[in-house]
C-alpha cells in the first residue's frame, strides 16, 4: 500500500464537481499500488502490470477516440514500434503537420499513448504518431530516446522541421525533453514546439511539491522510481537530467502542471531554466487538479487544458 502519512487537505471550491468526483476517492485511497523494483523486475509480473495497465484504460481509449472522431491503427516507424492517431477526413496529402507523441507511466507501462494523442489529433487535425518506445527495466537509458530520435529522424526525411511538434505526459515529457537534448547534441534541426506536461528535466533531486505531497508510487521518491530506466547513467548527465546542461536553441516550448501535481515543482524549475536560456517557454499550471489529470480524467478541467495544447501546436507548426 501507499504511504499515507501525508494527508491532503480538503480540495478548493474552485475545483469543478465533475473533477471533485473523480479525485475524492483517488486521494482518499492513497497513491497508487507501488511499483517495487522486485515487482518490475519479475517478468510475469511485469508482463500483468502492463496488461492491466492497458485494460484500465480502454473505456477511455473508446469514449475519447468516438468523442473526438479519431481513428487509431498500430505500425512501425524506423523499426520502431508505433500508434497511428488520425482524425477521421483530415486531409492528410496536402498537410506536412506531424505531431509526435511519447506516453506516461514511470516508462515502466503504457498510461496514455491514446488517451493523451486522441484529443490532440481530434482538435487539431493534425496526425500524432505515438512511439512505442522501449522501457524500463530491461531497456534502460538511453534505449527510450534512442527510439525517439529514429521516428524523430524519419520524420525529418519526410518533412521540414518547422512542421514537426513533439510532446509527452510524465514519463513522456522527461522523454521530450531528453531528446531535445539529443538532437541538440546531434546537431539535428530543432522541431517547431515541444510540449512538456507534468515532466522534469531532473532525475538526480526530489524537488519540493514532491517533498510535502503523497508520493505518486507508494513511498518512493521520483528519483527512486526511475533508477532502473536511469541505470549506470549518472543522475547530473545532462542528456538524462538537461537541466544540467546548455537548453539554449531549444524550440518554443509549452509546459503543464497542477497545485496538486507532485511534478509541480520539476516542471516550474524546468520553465525558468528554459526561460534563462533564451527559450521562448510559456507555464499553465491549473488549481487543485491531480498530477496529469488530462491524461485520465473527464471534466472541465481537462478540456481547458487539452484545448490549450491543441491550440499551442496549431499555432506553431507550418503547414
Amino acid at each position: 500500500m501507499g504511504d499515507r502519512s501525508k494527508q491532503q487537505p480538503p480540495l478548493a471550491p474552485t475545483v469543478s464537481a465533475e473533477a471533485r468526483a473523480v479525485m475524492t476517492p483517488l486521494i482518499a485511497s492513497g497513491s497508487a499500488p507501488e511499483m517495487t523494483a522486485t515487482l518490475m523486475r519479475n517478468a510475469i509480473t511485469r508482463k500483468a502490470v502492463r496488461a492491466a495497465a492497458a485494460n484500465h484504460l480502454k473505456p477511455l481509449n473508446k469514449s475519447r477516440a468516438k468523442r473526438f472522431d479519431v481513428e487509431v491503427s498500430k505500425g512501425s516507424v524506423a523499426g520502431v514500434p508505433v500508434k497511428f492517431v488520425r482524425r477521421r477526413g483530415s486531409d492528410a496529402e496536402s498537410d506536412q503537420r506531424l505531431l509526435i507523441n511519447f506516453h506516461g507511466g514511470g516508462f515502466m507501462v503504457d498510461s496514455g499513448s491514446e488517451t493523451e494523442t486522441i484529443p490532440i489529433a481530434g482538435l487539431t487535425a493534425i496526425p500524432v504518431v505515438t512511439v512505442m518506445y522501449r522501457m524500463a527495466p530491461e531497456h534502460p537509458f538511453p534505449a527510450a530516446v534512442d527510439d525517439a530520435l529514429a521516428v524523430y529522424r524519419d520524420a525529418l526525411a519526410q518533412r521540414p522541421a518547422a512542421a514537426i511538434g513533439l510532446y509527452g505526459t510524465s514519463a513522456g515529457a522527461i522523454l521530450t525533453i531528453q531528446l531535445l537534448a539529443r538532437i541538440k547534441a546531434e546537431g539535428l534541426p530543432m522541431p517547431a514546439a515541444a510540449g512538456v506536461f507534468s515532466g522534469s528535466a531532473d532525475l538526480a533531486l526530489v524537488s519540493d511539491c514532491e517533498a510535502f505531497l503523497p508520493s505518486i508510487m507508494g513511498s518512493r521518491t521520483g528519483p527512486e522510481v526511475l533508477a532502473d530506466y536511469s541505470a549506470g547513467t549518472g543522475r547530473t548527465d545532462p542528456l538524462l537530467s538537461p537541466i544540467y546542461g546548455d537548453l539554449s536553441g531549444l524550440p518554443p516550448t509549452l509546459l503543464m502542471a497542477s497545485t496538486r501535481d507532485q511534478l509541480l515543482s520539476q516542471t516550474v524549475r524546468l520553465h525558468l531554466a528554459l526561460r534563462k536560456a533564451g527559450v521562448d517557454a510559456d507555464l499553465m499550471v491549473y488549481e487543485g487538479m491531480l498530477h496529469a489529470f488530462w491524461a485520465y480524467m473527464e471534466c472541465p478541467e481537462t478540456d481547458d487544458a487539452l484545448a490549450a495544447q491543441a491550440a499551442f501546436f496549431s499555432r506553431h507548426l507550418a503547414r
